[in-house]
């Protein structure tokens, strides 16, 4: 069967949307929120940590939750899609009616209850739908990533080419957001019909399997310089390279050098194994990280060739570790929900870690977004933020990698 017949081009398209609504509100919302209503990065960076407990019950629960939808999940994943784009439209396309902290957070928190609900159960149908498949796992990782990849490309670009266009580029790009939201779950919407036939899992089966466990520590260590870099990329290019406009050409280079990389990773996985070649891509991230530890103002080409080279890394990233995970889970617990409910709540973790722990240190360092003639001591600052401390972390990942034993 083709890809067309098996319907993968509607996976593409709702991973990309809900991709959208993950790592690049992590890219403009606290920037957005700092330089147009004033609101400090350091109480940005705390709500945000504030909510990623509210995760440590929510993203279980709704992963319990998602095992037990039958007949009703295709209106289930429709309310959550509702809840998505209304939250999309109030955090960028409304003027805050009361204080703007408390907005970003109302906000926010649907935003991101969302994001969990519809990633739980995406991912949980794609168990389903790759056992089905020949090579399913990473075939469906590779669709399904690109597209995600593709969803994170274009929402992290848009609003900077709309800036040139209009006064409201965020409100457009909501917009924009909400009628891709319509066309993609209606697309996808015969997908939930086919619910798994298993019962519902326990979770501490999935916490119990050692292959599991060590794939969630895994995913821990090797996304959070994603999440990192991310939440400091619009500072970083602004601010240490001095290179004010480049923001947008810089993102697209990123996320497209990680979206056309995807599916010659998944290929090169089938040839070498997903852990050697993930081994490979991991070694490439610690090289273009090191790199931009020397990176100064003035440096834009130099910064655009470490954009591609880190961003086909990313490529393999989020495309063989969510397929090994999903390969797992298909033993253990077939049902998928609670699993994927736990990879949800590492993924949002690590960017919680970035927002907490990242933005008060650089605050302190004397750090003010929108300012080009900072210190040198907090230029430097800034630096070892955006790219040691992913190097190190990344050193972390690829030991517990190396170290573990994966069925392939």
């Amino acid at each position: 069967m083709n890809a067309l017949s098996q319907r993968l081009p509607a996976y593409s398209l709702f991973a990309a949307l809900i991709s959208a609504a993950g790592l690049p509100i992590y890219i403009y919302a606290p920037k957005y929120y700092a330089d147009t209503y004033g609101v400090s990065l350091t109480t940005l960076g705390t709500l945000l940590f504030a909510l990623r407990f509210f995760d440590v019950v929510q993203d279980p629960v709704l992963g319990w939750i998602s095992e037990r939808l039958r007949a009703s999940k295709a209106f289930w994943v429709s309310m959550g899609a509702v809840l998505l784009a209304a939250s999309m439209w109030g955090l960028f396309a409304v003027a805050p009616p009361f204080a703007p902290i408390w907005w970003f957070g109302l906000t926010i928190t649907g935003l991101f209850t969302a994001f969990s609900f519809l990633t739980i159960n995406f991912y949980a149908q794609g168990v389903v739908k790759a056992s089905k498949m020949e090579n399913g796992h990473v075939r469906l990782a590779a669709w399904r990533e690109t597209g995600a990849l593709l969803g994170v490309c274009v929402a992290a670009v848009a609003p900077t080419i709309l800036m040139s266009f209009v006064d409201e580029p965020f409100a457009i790009f909501a917009l924009g957001f909400v009628a891709a939201v319509a066309i993609g779950t209606l697309w996808i919407w015969p997908e939930w019909s086919k619910a798994p036939v298993s019962e519902p899992s326990n979770i501490s089966v999935i916490v119990s399997d050692p292959i599991a466990r060590r794939l969630l520590i895994l995913a821990l260590f090797n996304a959070t310089p994603l999440a990192v870099s991310s939440t400091l990329f619009l500072f970083f290019v602004e601010s240490r390279l001095g290179a004010v406009g480049w923001e947008g050409p810089l993102l697209v280079l990123f996320f497209l050098a990680a979206a056309l990389s995807a599916p010659i990773w998944s290929r090169i996985a089938l040839r070498l194994g997903s852990k050697r070649t993930l081994l490979v891509a991991m070694v490439l991230a610690i090289i273009s990280f090191a790199y931009t530890v020397i990176l100064s103002t003035g440096d834009e080409i130099q910064f655009a060739v470490i954009c591609v080279l880190s961003g086909v890394t990313i490529g393999a990233d989020l495309t063989l570790l969510p397929a090994m995970f999903a390969r797992r889970m298909a033993k253990v617990s077939p049902n998928g929900g609670q699993g994927f409910g736990l990879w949800s709540l590492v993924s949002k973790f690590t960017l919680a870690f970035a927002a907490v722990i990242l933005l008060p240190v650089l605050e302190n360092a004397g750090f003010v977004a929108g300012q080009t003639d900072l210190p040198e001591s907090t230029l430097n600052t800034l630096t070892m933020l955006y790219a040691g401390v992913p190097l190190i972390l990344k050193l972390v990942a690829v030991a517990i990698l190396a170290t573990t034993k994966f069925e392939e």
